[in-house]
């Protein structure tokens, strides 16, 4: 069965223009993100969906660099990209990952695909009811239920943001929404890559851990890190959020 994470990413953001390409330890931050998927072994493909646009053409350069492999499609429609994603290489459930999420929990990842192939489910995230700390987020969803999800989707919303249709129609499908145990329950930390606090804030958490040669830390590990550096949190608490639609 083809496991494959989908990395949905591009360079024209309007709060952050080229942000996956803002360098911690000399490398592009979304280079966190590729390493630790490839961490989980269950994946047997990686692909960054980006656009056509022009200002998206580095991320070809990017994906043979790191050996990942690319699709470059539509621009705001989302759903549609990363649907016909996974119809071109063939997948039968698939990570849906967001490229703001560079420091994503592997054991976490591992723990949802586990808890998706043994519940024999259409669906396992953590993003529909908030809990986790914010870019700690993974979705994983079969085939199946992307293709309805994208031959249902009529709004702009619901193409633009891949899972909204699955989170406004949840009653349809046999779905999981893991919440946060206690010591990982931190909804309003930011963690995810939205403004240049945030890449601040990330920058300040991956070089902590790279002194300590701990290159893949997880969500523990920095909530126990950010509660002995509360003036670290402060350096991105006033950013407001556009939307928790993913």
């Amino acid at each position: 069965m083809t496991v494959g994470a989908i990395i949905l990413a591009r360079s024209n953001s309007k709060r952050l223009p080229n942000k996956h390409f803002l360098e911690v330890c000399g490398k592009p931050i979304l280079y966190q993100l590729v390493k630790r998927l490839k961490k989980v072994k269950k994946i047997n493909k990686i692909i960054l969906a980006t656009t056509l646009d022009k200002s998206d053409f580095k991320f070809i350069k990017f994906s043979k660099k790191y050996k990942i492999n690319i699709y470059r499609g539509h621009k705001t429609n989302c759903l549609l990209r990363v649907y016909t994603v996974a119809k071109l290489y063939k997948l039968k459930t698939i990570i849906f990952i967001t490229g703001d999420c560079p420091i994503i929990d592997i054991e976490l990842t591992k723990k949802f695909l586990d808890i998706y192939f043994n519940e024999k489910v259409d669906y396992v995230g953590n993003t529909f009811v908030r809990s986790y700390p914010d870019g700690m987020d993974v979705q994983v969803l079969s085939f199946s239920l992307l293709k309805k999800n994208y031959q249902n989707a009529k709004s702009h919303l619901e193409k633009e943001h891949v899972t909204l249709g699955i989170k406004k129609n949840q009653k349809k499908y046999k779905l999981i929404n893991i919440k946060a145990p206690i010591n990982l329950y931190w909804p309003k930390l930011g963690l995810t890559l939205d403004v240049y606090e945030d890449y601040l804030l990330l920058k300040k958490i991956i070089e902590y851990f790279y002194k300590k040669k701990k290159y893949f830390f997880n969500c523990e590990d920095v909530i126990k890190l950010l509660k002995n550096r509360i003036n670290w949190i402060k350096i991105n608490s006033k950013v407001k959020r556009l939307s928790n639609y993913l």
